[in-house]
């Protein structure tokens, strides 16, 4: 094998690159010293995470915690709503739920019969 490198002249000198090519080969080898650079901070971060971060995550997760909470009750009483709009079953009917004085609750006056 060694004889086929020695005999064929594209393997033994350098391959002629046009500006451009040799442009866009240093900008991948710049690239990929970057990506390199970026793992090492990214794996260094990840092995120790600063505190500042596990606080702003933990306030984050509350907050979340509340917005899924504030959406399933909106989403509860626009379903609610439209059941006793419509006519169909209620959850008060149904035993679950019931009372209160929000919309469609005791005393406002939606849904009941004159």
């Amino acid at each position: 094998m060694e004889q086929q490198q020695q005999s064929n002249p594209l393997l033994n000198s350098p391959p002629e690159l046009t500006p451009t090519e040799q442009d866009v080969l240093d900008e991948y080898e710049r690239l990929a010293e970057n990506m390199k650079k970026l793992a090492s901070v990214l794996d260094t971060l990840a092995s120790q995470p600063s505190v500042a971060i596990l606080d702003g995550l933990r306030e984050l997760e509350r907050k979340t915690s509340l917005v899924f909470t504030l959406m399933k009750a909106s989403v509860y009483s626009i379903v609610l709503q439209q059941e006793i709009d419509w006519g169909g079953p209620a959850a008060g009917e149904n035993g679950g739920g019931g009372g209160g004085d929000g919309p469609g609750g005791a005393g406002s006056g939606v849904g009941e019969q004159s």
